[in-house]
């Protein structure tokens, strides 16, 4: 059976720049192995060396975490929708920067710790 899968950006050189693909699979595992044949090194971006998916992937079955499933063991049926989501790495936010309205910045915007006068 075969389930529509969303291609994150970074994984579409992949996948010849394709944004959705079809794929067949009983569960996410079978999904990823499917996924990995016929897009070959997707896979390595999504699952680590043991074949656990990656701490920094979010993988959804209809907007539903897997983890809050049963991980890569979780069945998927025709006409699910299947997300891959890589994690955005955070950095610090300056409240006081261009384009905020929380108050004095933190990290030498006007106000901040590093602003004298």
């Amino acid at each position: 059976m075969a389930v529509t899968v969303r291609i994150p950006t970074p994984l579409r050189k992949l996948t010849a720049n394709q944004s959705e693909i079809e794929i067949d699979g009983e569960t996410v595992e079978s999904l990823i192995g499917n996924m990995e044949a016929s897009y070959p090194g997707i896979k390595d971006r999504i699952c680590d060396e043991s074949g656990k998916v990656r701490r920094f992937i979010n993988i959804y079955i209809n907007e539903e975490d897997i983890r809050f499933l049963d991980g890569t063991d979780t069945a998927v049926k025709a006409g699910d929708r299947i997300s891959i989501v890589p994690a955005i790495a955070g950095g610090l936010v300056d409240p006081g920067g261009p384009g905020c309205q929380d108050g004095p910045g933190v990290l030498g915007g006007p106000g901040g710790p590093r602003d004298s006068g």
